[in-house]
């Protein structure tokens, strides 16, 4: 979900795919939650330690790994070098959460149209957690919200400037203990094309999601 600067936003249409399952990137099935490989460790070598956080991860189904951003732990330096559009504001989050550590995951899909990415932050506490959720999710502007139970969710298109064109971005938030979890889907088009939000799999992934973290810290 890291963080885009708001375009010139337009109504987000719903577009109500089929819904994938959850997975490992050759394709298990929903009930198969597998534990992501690493492709990239992020952050110094000599403090990123094995995550705890890998074997939570959900993945979309038939998804492929991503070259151009990288899957695996990561510690605050690398999240504030790598992803963040305001790291003095986000330093003082994190640091306002006790974070612990963090995981992302990006893949795209097989005509490599979508990009999925999760992070997953552990904070110090549920309630630092719930801090930390809603200080990342007010740094942007978000339009229409879709049915995710006990999460943040909003479905928009806005413009990108950096690439001239138009962007569909559905997202959903959620705390299950002391983990924030962040799910994004993003797809580009052409000025006039009408990207739509890729709402079924963003709240089908979520709630996936929450069942994986909710049976874990249970």
């Amino acid at each position: 979900m890291k963080r885009s600067t708001p375009g010139v936003a337009a109504v987000a249409t719903a577009l109500l795919l089929g819904v994938t399952g959850c997975g490992t990137d050759a394709g298990a099935s929903v009930s198969d939650v597998s534990t992501p490989t690493a492709t990239k460790s992020l952050g110094p070598a000599a403090k990123a330690p094995r995550s705890s956080l890998a074997g939570l991860i959900v993945l979309p189904r038939g998804y492929i790994a991503d070259s151009k951003s990288g899957s695996g732990p990561f510690n605050a330096a690398a999240f504030l070098d790598n992803w963040s559009a305001v790291p003095a504001v986000d330093r003082a989050l994190l640091l306002n959460a006790g974070f612990i550590e963090g995981y992302r995951a990006t893949r795209l899909s097989p005509d490599r149209k979508k990009r999925f990415t999760l992070q997953v932050f552990k904070a110090a506490t549920p309630a630092k957690a719930k801090v930390l959720q809603e200080g990342f999710w007010n740094q942007d502007a978000h339009e229409r919200s879709f049915n995710v139970p006990n999460a943040l969710t909003d479905a928009r298109v806005e413009y990108d400037g950096g690439t001239g064109q138009s962007e569909a971005v559905a997202e959903a938030s959620f705390v299950v203990g002391a983990l924030v979890a962040e799910l994004t889907i993003r797809q580009t088009g052409a000025l006039g094309t009408n990207p739509r939000p890729d709402i079924a799999l963003v709240a089908a992934l979520a709630k996936q999601q929450q069942a994986r973290l909710t049976s874990t810290s249970s």
